[in-house]
């Protein structure tokens, strides 16, 4: 007799973005997409996609009603992800997800709502997990990080970063597993940004294969030159990534691999920290970034 797998709702909203970090997951290679929305991402524990406004079939006000219906059906008992950051100026009217009955249900509500009766809110991707490009300045919109909109609306539930811009596919589908595999990351799994260390615990500078240039004070002058991109705008002295051993596109390269820099799109505040994004930056700048040893 086949052994019961349980279930676990999840819910997935997109708010101010690009829907790359859709995109990536998509991609993901081990396991492929199908197999994670349709297999068990860990034995006898499936995560069963409730919502997800790009990949799903159905539109309207009836998927709408699918966000109210599992939060009020399955209080505690789901996920909710969220893809992109939330606007707030204008009550939220820059962003909406949909209408129920003629009246528009801002993305800014829909989060709020939806995160009360959460198991965990995991961000996804830059912008939702620390507002990313659409809360850069000058930010009309009044674009929010999760953590920040959550903090703001009195909301205290467990959330875990997942940065990039967008984040590797591993990343995301990695953090759900150990959510199902072993619960809630511990503090101790988390950094001080909320991110899991297991795949933001180390400096991308510390792996990268031109550290010998930098040691050795060789530079590059130009994209695509010999030596270290420092002198150029590389931020990889700044940021904590796998991605110099895990690289993209199922392992084939990476933003350095490839001959450009790192942007320095897992960390907060990315771009405007770090702008202008192809200079180096000043020692002003270094001051700014405020780096601590994790």
């Amino acid at each position: 007799m086949a052994s019961k797998v349980v279930e676990y709702p999840a819910l997935w909203v997109a708010g101010a973005a690009c829907s790359g970090c859709s995109v990536s997951l998509l991609n993901t290679i081990n396991p492929g997409f199908q197999n994670v929305i349709v297999d068990p991402v860990v034995p006898g524990k499936h995560v069963s996609l409730k919502f997800h406004t790009t990949i799903m079939a159905g539109s309207g006000e009836p998927v709408v009603k699918i966000l109210r219906d599992v939060a009020a059906k399955k209080p505690n008992k789901y996920i909710l992800i969220v893809d992109g950051s939330i606007p707030t100026a204008s009550g939220g009217a820059y962003c909406t997800l949909g209408a129920i009955k003629g009246k528009e249900v801002t993305m800014m509500e829909a989060t709020a709502d939806l995160a009360r009766n959460a198991i965990a809110v995991i961000a996804v991707g830059t912008c939702a997990s620390f507002g990313g490009i659409p809360a850069g300045s000058p930010n009309p919109t009044g674009a929010k990080s999760v953590q920040d909109f959550l903090k703001e609306e009195g909301i205290e539930k467990p959330i875990i970063n997942v940065p990039g811009c967008p984040p590797h596919p591993d990343w995301m589908v990695g953090t759900v597993a150990h959510v199902l595999l072993k619960g809630l990351p511990a503090a101790q799994d988390l950094d001080d940004h909320r991110r899991p260390k297991a795949f933001y615990g180390k400096l991308i500078h510390d792996n990268c294969p031109n550290r010998g240039w930098f040691d050795a004070g060789r530079f590059a002058r130009h994209t695509g030159d010999e030596g270290c991109l420092f002198e150029i705008g590389c931020k990889g002295p700044y940021s904590y990534a796998d991605c110099p051993t895990r690289q993209w596109n199922n392992g084939v390269n990476w933003c350095i691999g490839a001959g450009a820099q790192c942007i320095g799109c897992v960390e907060p505040d990315f771009h405007d920290r770090f702008a202008p994004l192809f200079e180096k930056i000043g020692e002003n700048g270094i001051e700014r970034l405020k780096i601590k040893t994790r």
